[in-house]
């Protein structure tokens, strides 16, 4: 029994999708410096000139990589998040909304390390790319860890949750890469940090939180007056 032929739209995303893995092997073993249209293409199995059917350049597919590889760690951390939320006692769950962005990461680290490089030097060409990327992932965290009774009702508890989020995240890509480095060998005890860290951070907010609601509602008064 012979297979239905692929339409026109399903073959081009077949080669876009054999271009992307390929260009993430090539990171992965060679880094940026071994990333060109012209190895991508060859891994791929397509003429150079098809690449360009897919991506303007180098750059544009690099902004691919870090968009789709950012939609799917964040679909799967509020996935995490979601069953941590309906299962606050399952200490897996709890554990699994940090382990998710480790792993991703050390699947892929040189992919973390052009955007961590791109964020700081404007006069990259994935400069914009790269803040906007980072702030959308910032801000996706803050949002979930709303959703889990950490409201923040006014300025000041915003700011503060968005500042635990980017410290979360930022102490999660420096102990991934920690580990890939072989200074932190044990990615368990790096998730034991990450829980630490957040637990700390959200009992400041809160503590803070209910210190200054203490405060605008007044001294209670006392018996007889």
């Amino acid at each position: 029994m012979s297979s239905t032929p692929l339409s026109r739209s399903e073959a081009k995303d077949l080669t876009r999708r054999r271009l992307i893995r390929a260009a993430l092997a090539i990171l992965d073993t060679e880094g940026e410096t071994g990333l060109t249209t012209v190895k991508v293409a060859k891994a791929a199995g397509i003429a150079q000139s098809s690449f360009y059917v897919h991506f303007r350049d180098k750059q544009d597919l690099l902004r691919v990589l870090g968009d789709e590889g950012g939609d799917r760690l964040r679909r799967s951390m509020r996935e995490a998040r979601r069953r941590a939320r309906e299962a606050p006692d399952v200490t897996e769950h709890q554990r699994d909304t940090f382990r998710i962005p480790l792993e991703a990461i050390c699947r892929h680290p040189e992919l973390l390390r052009i955007l961590h490089r791109a964020r700081h030097d404007p006069s990259s060409s994935m400069h914009e790319f790269a803040k906007e990327a980072s702030l959308a992932y910032r801000d996706h965290h803050a949002a979930d860890l709303a959703a889990l009774g950490y409201t923040a009702d006014n300025e000041r508890d915003r700011r503060r949750l968005e500042m635990i989020a980017e410290g979360i995240n930022a102490a999660t890509n420096a102990l991934a890469l920690g580990h890939l480095e072989g200074r932190y060998p044990d990615l368990e005890e790096a998730v034991d940090v990450l829980v630490s860290l957040s637990k700390g951070a959200l009992r400041m907010l809160k503590s803070s939180s209910a210190a200054a609601a203490a405060r605008e509602a007044g001294p209670v008064a006392g018996p007889g007056r």
